[in-house]
């Protein structure tokens, strides 16, 4: 069968399999642990999965009996074979030639060929003996043990992220420049010296290196330093603005002894009467192809905290943690605002105002 032709009656069959049971591919990868657009691309033939196994649970959550799944399963090795390039056989190694015997100074004859078996045990013998003479007696460089391999995953982090791309507070010492652009939020704040106020949003895009899933297991906090609040003032991008569409997120609350990320829902207000976006918890599953995003709201009213993720993760009969810090690879930092004294930006009179001044020019 041509490889086009073994892919696509894959794809065929595995989405007979899926219209059997008629829920959403969202719905359904949510049983599966992988994405929606996983399952969507096994249906196209845009992908031919590398395990039959989560083509196999597909087949069980949609009720298709035993005789189904073997055809299924039959297909997917010829779709599976199809898409592998072909591994071309080595080459023999050449046989070793003979190494000769030296025979100056050797007996004629007889003794001659005794001279030379008893030459060769001697020299290996010899070699054996400086070997371990060299390990026993002589110092030398120790052997050092195997990096272990990196893990199966990478991300990205972007930490100056606005609520609804328009709201952020952040807190300076000094008096700083207009409020920037969005995309302009991390330069703005490092020519300040500002720092998070009250809140710091991170999205953290992860991916697996390969084809092979990468499950991650779960979301962990960090906290490595705590302390007061600077007594700076707080400076407030943008006040009163929102969007129509609240993303799924994690939630971490800094002030509690242990904070956790606790998944939470979102809301899409963009139709009519609106519509809940539900919480999606851990695992995910992603490859190389199928990234994940992660929204973090980590919030503090008290602490001047700089904190770290970390991603615990499985995939191939390997498990581990990574730590994931800030662009730089430095802890996040988010501080309190609670007692400081609040400005936002008077666009027509271009300069920072008092929330009390705002208030008496409205």
């Amino acid at each position: 069968m041509p490889k086009d032709a073994a892919v696509e009656e894959f794809a065929r069959l595995v989405r007979e399999v899926k219209a059997r049971d008629g829920r959403s591919y969202e719905a359904l990868g949510r049983r599966l642990n992988v994405s929606a657009s996983t399952l969507h691309r096994y249906c196209s033939g845009a992908t031919v999965p590398e395990d039959f196994g989560v083509v196999d649970r597909l087949a069980v959550l949609c009720g298709a009996d035993g005789e189904r799944r073997r055809a299924l399963e039959e297909s997917w090795t010829r779709a599976d074979r199809a898409r592998r390039p072909p591994v071309p056989e080595p080459e023999p190694a050449p046989e070793p030639e003979p190494t000769p015997v030296p025979e100056q100074g050797l007996p004629s004859g007889r003794g001659r060929r005794r001279w030379g078996r008893v030459g060769l045990i001697g020299g290996a013998m010899a070699v054996v003996g400086a070997v371990t003479l060299g390990v026993v007696l002589l110092p030398g460089k120790a052997r050092e043990p195997a990096a272990p391999p990196p893990p199966p995953l990478t991300w990205t982090v972007a930490s100056h992220l606005w609520a609804n791309g328009c709201g952020h507070t952040y807190l300076a010492e000094r008096t700083p420049a207009p409020p920037p652009e969005p995309a302009d939020a991390r330069r703005w704040a490092a020519a300040a010296g500002a720092v998070h106020g009250g809140e710091t949003l991170v999205r953290v895009s992860v991916q697996g290196r390969g084809a092979a899933a990468v499950v991650l297991q779960g979301l962990h906090v960090r906290v490595v330093e705590r302390g007061t609040p600077p007594a700076w003032s707080a400076y407030r991008m943008d006040d009163g603005c929102g969007g129509a569409v609240t993303p799924r997120r994690f939630e971490v609350d800094l002030d509690r002894p242990r904070p956790v990320a606790r998944a939470l829902d979102g809301y899409d207000a963009s139709g009519e009467e609106g519509r809940t976006l539900p919480a999606v918890s851990f695992p995910y599953a992603v490859t190389a192809a199928d990234p994940e995003e992660l929204l973090v709201s980590a919030r503090t009213a008290r602490c001047d905290c700089r904190w770290f993720l970390e991603l615990e993760w499985s995939a191939e009969g390997r498990s581990g943690t990574v730590r994931i810090g800030d662009e730089d690879g430095s802890p996040f930092r988010t501080s309190g605002t609670e007692g400081r004294p609040a400005y936002g930006y008077d666009s027509p009179g271009r300069a920072w105002i008092t929330s009390s001044e705002s208030g008496q020019s409205g």
